[in-house]
Protein backbone atom coordinates (compact mmCIF):
# COMPACT_ATOMS: atom_id res chain seq x y z
CA UNK A 1 0.00 0.00 0.00
CA UNK A 2 1.18 3.29 -1.19
CA UNK A 3 0.93 6.09 1.66
CA UNK A 4 0.74 9.80 0.53
CA UNK A 5 1.20 12.83 2.90
CA UNK A 6 0.44 16.27 2.14
CA UNK A 7 1.50 18.96 5.14
CA UNK A 8 -0.46 22.14 4.40
CA UNK A 9 0.07 24.89 6.26
CA UNK A 10 -3.49 24.79 8.25
CA UNK A 11 -3.91 20.48 7.76
CA UNK A 12 -2.28 17.35 6.61
CA UNK A 13 -3.67 14.88 4.25
CA UNK A 14 -2.49 11.32 4.65
CA UNK A 15 -3.95 9.13 1.88
CA UNK A 16 -3.43 5.34 0.96
CA UNK A 17 -3.44 3.70 -2.57
CA UNK A 18 -3.78 0.04 -3.64
CA UNK A 19 -2.67 0.87 -7.36
CA UNK A 20 -4.54 3.94 -8.03
CA UNK A 21 -7.09 3.22 -6.10
CA UNK A 22 -7.55 5.69 -3.36
CA UNK A 23 -8.54 3.31 -0.17
CA UNK A 24 -8.60 5.76 2.87
CA UNK A 25 -7.33 8.95 3.86
CA UNK A 26 -7.66 11.24 6.81
CA UNK A 27 -6.66 15.06 7.54
CA UNK A 28 -5.07 16.34 10.56
CA UNK A 29 -4.28 19.99 11.89
CA UNK A 30 -1.04 20.82 11.28
CA UNK A 31 1.41 20.75 14.16
CA UNK A 32 4.45 22.88 12.48
CA UNK A 33 6.86 21.82 15.49
CA UNK A 34 5.71 18.59 16.02
CA UNK A 35 8.84 16.19 16.12
CA UNK A 36 9.37 12.94 14.04
CA UNK A 37 8.48 10.95 17.08
CA UNK A 38 5.07 12.82 17.68
CA UNK A 39 4.30 12.33 13.67
CA UNK A 40 5.44 9.01 14.11
CA UNK A 41 2.80 8.03 16.49
CA UNK A 42 -0.39 10.32 14.45
CA UNK A 43 0.90 8.36 11.34
CA UNK A 44 0.43 5.05 13.18
CA UNK A 45 -2.85 5.79 15.26
CA UNK A 46 -4.36 6.70 11.46
CA UNK A 47 -2.89 3.17 9.79
CA UNK A 48 -3.08 0.93 12.37
CA UNK A 49 -2.22 -2.45 10.63
CA UNK A 50 -1.65 -0.82 7.44
CA UNK A 51 1.42 -2.24 5.78
CA UNK A 52 2.93 0.25 3.94
CA UNK A 53 5.58 -0.57 0.82
CA UNK A 54 5.98 3.30 -0.22
CA UNK A 55 5.47 6.91 1.19
CA UNK A 56 5.14 10.14 -1.51
CA UNK A 57 5.30 13.29 0.77
CA UNK A 58 5.34 16.94 0.11
CA UNK A 59 5.62 19.97 2.34
CA UNK A 60 4.31 24.09 2.49
CA UNK A 61 5.69 24.39 6.10
CA UNK A 62 9.62 24.56 6.29
CA UNK A 63 9.77 24.34 10.00
CA UNK A 64 8.21 20.88 10.03
CA UNK A 65 10.59 19.24 6.95
CA UNK A 66 13.84 18.31 9.18
CA UNK A 67 11.16 16.24 11.60
CA UNK A 68 9.46 14.82 8.33
CA UNK A 69 12.60 13.70 6.87
CA UNK A 70 13.91 12.17 10.12
CA UNK A 71 10.75 10.32 9.82
CA UNK A 72 10.99 9.56 6.44
CA UNK A 73 14.91 8.24 6.74
CA UNK A 74 13.82 5.81 9.37
CA UNK A 75 11.33 3.83 7.19
CA UNK A 76 12.71 0.55 5.69
CA UNK A 77 10.48 1.23 2.16
CA UNK A 78 11.05 3.32 -0.61
CA UNK A 79 10.63 7.24 -0.21
CA UNK A 80 9.90 10.26 -2.40
CA UNK A 81 10.06 13.36 -1.01
CA UNK A 82 8.74 16.19 -3.72
CA UNK A 83 11.18 18.74 -4.17
CA UNK A 84 13.89 20.49 -5.97
CA UNK A 85 15.66 17.51 -7.69
CA UNK A 86 12.70 14.95 -8.08
CA UNK A 87 11.46 14.32 -11.25
CA UNK A 88 8.16 14.95 -11.82
CA UNK A 89 7.54 15.17 -14.95
CA UNK A 90 6.25 18.47 -15.09
CA UNK A 91 7.64 21.56 -17.02
CA UNK A 92 7.98 24.76 -14.77
CA UNK A 93 7.28 27.58 -17.06
CA UNK A 94 7.32 30.11 -14.37
CA UNK A 95 10.71 32.93 -13.47
CA UNK A 96 11.94 30.85 -11.06
CA UNK A 97 11.03 27.13 -10.87
CA UNK A 98 12.29 26.79 -7.33
CA UNK A 99 9.77 29.07 -5.90
CA UNK A 100 6.90 26.52 -6.66
CA UNK A 101 5.28 24.98 -3.67
CA UNK A 102 5.85 21.22 -4.24
CA UNK A 103 1.76 21.04 -3.53
CA UNK A 104 1.40 22.83 -6.22
CA UNK A 105 3.24 20.84 -9.01
CA UNK A 106 2.24 17.71 -8.10
CA UNK A 107 -2.12 18.86 -8.17
CA UNK A 108 -0.85 20.01 -11.86
CA UNK A 109 0.92 16.77 -12.44
CA UNK A 110 -3.04 15.25 -11.56
CA UNK A 111 -5.06 17.88 -12.76
CA UNK A 112 -3.49 17.15 -16.20
CA UNK A 113 -3.11 12.86 -15.87
CA UNK A 114 -7.05 12.60 -14.54
CA UNK A 115 -8.16 15.93 -16.44
CA UNK A 116 -6.12 17.09 -19.18
CA UNK A 117 -5.14 14.20 -21.83
CA UNK A 118 -7.36 13.30 -24.57
CA UNK A 119 -7.19 11.18 -26.95
CA UNK A 120 -6.03 13.83 -29.74
CA UNK A 121 -3.20 14.83 -27.29
CA UNK A 122 -4.60 17.32 -24.19
CA UNK A 123 -6.35 20.23 -23.46
CA UNK A 124 -5.25 23.03 -20.85
CA UNK A 125 -6.67 22.69 -17.28
CA UNK A 126 -7.20 25.56 -14.42
CA UNK A 127 -6.94 24.03 -11.04
CA UNK A 128 -8.92 26.27 -8.17
CA UNK A 129 -7.23 25.02 -4.50
CA UNK A 130 -9.12 26.23 -1.65
CA UNK A 131 -7.06 25.64 1.10
CA UNK A 132 -4.82 28.32 3.51
CA UNK A 133 -4.40 30.49 0.86
CA UNK A 134 -6.61 29.69 -2.49
CA UNK A 135 -4.25 29.27 -5.63
CA UNK A 136 -5.54 29.58 -9.42
CA UNK A 137 -2.89 27.48 -11.43
CA UNK A 138 -2.62 27.09 -15.03
CA UNK A 139 -1.50 23.73 -16.53
CA UNK A 140 -1.05 23.45 -20.12
CA UNK A 141 -1.95 20.71 -22.65
CA UNK A 142 1.52 19.11 -22.23
CA UNK A 143 1.34 19.29 -18.92
CA UNK A 144 3.39 21.80 -18.10
CA UNK A 145 2.56 23.99 -15.34
CA UNK A 146 2.16 28.25 -16.25
CA UNK A 147 1.80 29.80 -13.15
CA UNK A 148 -1.44 31.24 -11.49
CA UNK A 149 -2.90 33.37 -9.05
CA UNK A 150 -2.53 33.17 -5.30
CA UNK A 151 -5.02 34.86 -2.89
CA UNK A 152 -5.79 34.33 0.95
CA UNK A 153 -8.27 31.50 1.89
CA UNK A 154 -11.55 31.63 3.35
CA UNK A 155 -10.60 30.96 6.78
CA UNK A 156 -7.57 33.29 6.65
CA UNK A 157 -9.50 36.13 5.62
CA UNK A 158 -12.61 35.49 8.48
CA UNK A 159 -9.83 34.96 10.99
CA UNK A 160 -8.21 38.63 10.07
CA UNK A 161 -11.17 39.76 10.06
CA UNK A 162 -12.18 38.54 13.36
CA UNK A 163 -9.14 40.04 15.01
CA UNK A 164 -8.74 43.06 13.31
CA UNK A 165 -12.50 44.56 13.73
CA UNK A 166 -13.78 45.21 17.29
CA UNK A 167 -17.28 44.50 16.53
CA UNK A 168 -16.68 41.38 13.85
CA UNK A 169 -16.67 38.20 14.96
CA UNK A 170 -15.80 34.16 14.09
CA UNK A 171 -18.58 32.57 11.61
CA UNK A 172 -19.97 29.44 10.57
CA UNK A 173 -18.52 29.20 6.72
CA UNK A 174 -21.84 28.37 4.78
CA UNK A 175 -23.51 29.55 1.96
CA UNK A 176 -26.12 32.23 2.69
CA UNK A 177 -29.23 32.63 1.21
CA UNK A 178 -28.89 35.75 -0.53
CA UNK A 179 -25.96 38.59 -1.05
CA UNK A 180 -27.78 40.81 1.35
CA UNK A 181 -27.36 40.31 4.99
CA UNK A 182 -29.55 41.23 7.57
CA UNK A 183 -27.45 40.79 9.91
CA UNK A 184 -23.99 40.42 11.00
CA UNK A 185 -23.53 36.47 10.74
CA UNK A 186 -25.67 36.47 7.09
CA UNK A 187 -23.29 39.59 5.92
CA UNK A 188 -20.27 38.18 7.00
CA UNK A 189 -20.94 34.65 5.06
CA UNK A 190 -22.27 36.66 2.35
CA UNK A 191 -18.95 38.53 2.01
CA UNK A 192 -16.51 35.70 2.37
CA UNK A 193 -18.62 32.85 0.27
CA UNK A 194 -19.71 34.68 -2.29
CA UNK A 195 -17.00 37.31 -2.17
CA UNK A 196 -14.36 34.29 -2.47
CA UNK A 197 -16.67 32.51 -5.30
CA UNK A 198 -16.54 36.41 -7.28
CA UNK A 199 -12.79 36.67 -6.87
CA UNK A 200 -12.17 32.95 -8.04
CA UNK A 201 -14.50 33.33 -11.15
CA UNK A 202 -12.82 36.77 -11.95
CA UNK A 203 -9.27 35.30 -11.61
CA UNK A 204 -10.87 31.70 -13.54
CA UNK A 205 -12.16 34.16 -16.61
CA UNK A 206 -8.99 35.85 -16.94
CA UNK A 207 -6.69 33.02 -16.47
CA UNK A 208 -8.96 30.95 -19.12
CA UNK A 209 -8.69 33.96 -21.51
CA UNK A 210 -4.78 34.23 -21.68
CA UNK A 211 -4.56 30.25 -22.14
CA UNK A 212 -7.15 30.74 -25.32
CA UNK A 213 -4.94 33.41 -26.33
CA UNK A 214 -1.88 31.13 -26.00
CA UNK A 215 -3.28 27.94 -26.90
CA UNK A 216 -6.74 28.25 -28.52
CA UNK A 217 -8.63 25.63 -26.73
CA UNK A 218 -10.50 27.05 -23.53
CA UNK A 219 -9.46 25.01 -20.25
CA UNK A 220 -11.11 22.40 -17.90
CA UNK A 221 -11.67 24.12 -14.61
CA UNK A 222 -10.90 21.80 -11.36
CA UNK A 223 -12.12 22.67 -7.72
CA UNK A 224 -10.26 20.82 -5.03
CA UNK A 225 -8.69 21.18 -1.37
CA UNK A 226 -10.33 21.46 2.04
CA UNK A 227 -12.36 24.58 1.59
CA UNK A 228 -13.70 23.85 -2.06
CA UNK A 229 -17.34 22.02 -0.79
CA UNK A 230 -17.96 25.76 0.75
CA UNK A 231 -17.47 27.39 -1.84
CA UNK A 232 -17.92 25.64 -4.85
CA UNK A 233 -21.46 25.23 -5.09
CA UNK A 234 -21.51 29.44 -5.53
CA UNK A 235 -19.04 29.70 -8.41
CA UNK A 236 -20.21 30.23 -11.87
CA UNK A 237 -16.98 28.59 -13.54
CA UNK A 238 -15.43 25.41 -11.92
CA UNK A 239 -16.74 22.55 -13.84
CA UNK A 240 -15.22 19.09 -12.23
CA UNK A 241 -14.80 18.56 -8.80
CA UNK A 242 -11.79 16.46 -7.49
CA UNK A 243 -10.97 16.64 -3.42
CA UNK A 244 -8.48 14.38 -3.74
CA UNK A 245 -5.92 15.75 -6.54
CA UNK A 246 -3.04 16.60 -4.59
CA UNK A 247 -2.51 13.37 -2.92
CA UNK A 248 -3.36 11.84 -6.71
CA UNK A 249 -0.33 13.81 -7.80
CA UNK A 250 2.05 12.67 -5.26
CA UNK A 251 0.72 8.43 -5.79
CA UNK A 252 1.61 9.68 -9.82
CA UNK A 253 4.73 11.10 -8.97
CA UNK A 254 6.22 8.39 -6.43
CA UNK A 255 4.89 6.27 -9.85
CA UNK A 256 7.56 8.33 -12.05
CA UNK A 257 10.29 8.31 -9.79
CA UNK A 258 10.09 4.69 -9.09
CA UNK A 259 10.12 4.29 -12.92
CA UNK A 260 12.97 6.46 -13.45
CA UNK A 261 14.99 5.08 -10.91
CA UNK A 262 14.54 1.23 -12.40
CA UNK A 263 15.81 3.01 -15.95
CA UNK A 264 18.79 3.70 -14.46
CA UNK A 265 19.36 0.63 -12.79
CA UNK A 266 18.11 -1.71 -15.46
CA UNK A 267 21.79 -3.30 -17.13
Amino acid sequence: MLLTVDVGNSQTVLATFDGDRLVGSWRVTTAPRATADELRMVWRGLLRDTEVSGVAACSTVPALLPSLRQLLDFLEVPVVLIGPGVRTGVPLHVDNPREVGADRVVTALAAHEMFGRTADGGRPVVVVDFGTSTNVDAVGPGGQFLGGALAPGVEVSLDALASRAAQLRSVELTCPAQAIGKNTVAALQSGLVLGFAGLVDGLVARIAAEIVTQFGTAPVVVATGGLAPVVVGSCRTIGEREPDLTVHGLRLAFERQQSAERRVGAP
